[in-house]
């Protein structure tokens, strides 16, 4: 594959940032966020899940610019998962996990992934100290999120690895009639 441009890289990320999807994402990451009464600085009731909301959102975007396009361009890094599709679940399952370390640069070599360790970091960084609730601005909490998010993004990995074949597996279901309506269709 090409490497993408800068522009490309922003552009995926903007597409996959307002997917509609994932504003139902956002949607269940405050409504968890409400029932624990995490940051009880955003309060409670519609105002404090709200806050919670753009909170969710703004994590995610600014987390998503940063490691998807802002640092893959500077650092000339592919933002895009290469799905393995071979070998044993573990193998493809540990080589989803590795991604989150290594990366193909532009240049198609392998490399350690330092758009997501830093993307993540610097998108912690920026959202602890500005948005989040004055009493949730430790560095404590920033490790937290940063942690988080690259978790997250791991779980997502494992996802892009693996989807495909179950997504492969329930259309052939779904695609091919049961054998006793085959039969019907073969007799007439």
């Amino acid at each position: 594959m090409p490497p993408l441009t800068a522009a490309q890289k922003f552009k995926v990320v903007a597409r996959g940032t307002f997917d509609p999807v994932n504003f139902v994402w956002y949607g269940l990451l405050a409504g968890i966020s409400q029932a624990n009464d995490s940051e009880a600085g955003y309060g409670q009731g519609a105002a404090g899940y709200g806050k919670r909301y753009g909170a969710a959102f703004g994590d995610s975007a600014i987390e998503n610019f940063f490691v998807g396009a802002v640092y893959p361009s500077i650092l000339h890094q592919d933002p895009r998962f290469y799905q393995s599709g071979k070998g044993s679940f573990l193998h493809r399952s540990g080589y989803a996990i590795s991604r989150v370390i290594l990366t193909h640069g532009d240049n198609h070599n392998v490399q350690f992934n330092y758009s997501e360790i830093m993307g993540s970091g610097t998108a912690a960084a920026i959202s602890t100290y500005t948005y989040h609730p004055s009493e949730d601005r430790t560095f404590s909490n920033m490790a937290s999120v940063w942690g988080t998010q690259v978790a997250l993004d791991t779980i997502t990995f494992e996802i892009k690895e693996f989807w495909p074949d179950v997504r492969r597996k329930i259309s052939k279901h779904k695609s091919s009639p049961p054998a006793d309506e085959m039969q019907k269709h073969v007799s007439n």
